[in-house]
């Protein structure tokens, strides 16, 4: 069991937005390495069923760049991203509370 004080086990982590949990699934692909924009979207695909249209994918990709868990660069005609130190330890932080939060009812469900 993962020990986590009462702070952590009240709130998630800022990169976990609780909407589908975009956020936190976008930092955990860009962790793997440098993707754009295009990459990110496939790659959600094959986790979510269906890919985010551009309306949802890029404003998320631009708030955690805002908030400094990913930085951005241009290379022609694409934006590659890439996870911050801070994008790391958020995606760490975000990794235990979801094994807090929901690991019991995946261990339950398990045949």
């Amino acid at each position: 069991m993962i020990d986590m004080d009462d702070a952590e086990r009240c709130c998630p982590p800022a990169c976990c937005d609780m909407r589908g949990m975009l956020s936190f699934l976008i930092l955990w692909i860009v962790s793997k390495g440098e993707r754009y924009g295009q990459e990110v979207a496939e790659e959600l695909a094959k986790r979510r069923g269906e890919k985010p249209n551009p309306g949802t994918l890029y404003p998320a990709l631009k708030e955690l760049e805002a908030k400094g868990m990913v930085i951005s660069r241009s290379m022609g005609r694409r934006r590659y991203y890439c996870l911050t130190e801070e994008g790391r330890k958020e995606l760490e932080a975000a990794c235990r509370y979801f094994c807090q939060a929901f690991g019991e009812i995946l261990r339950e469900s398990s045949p």
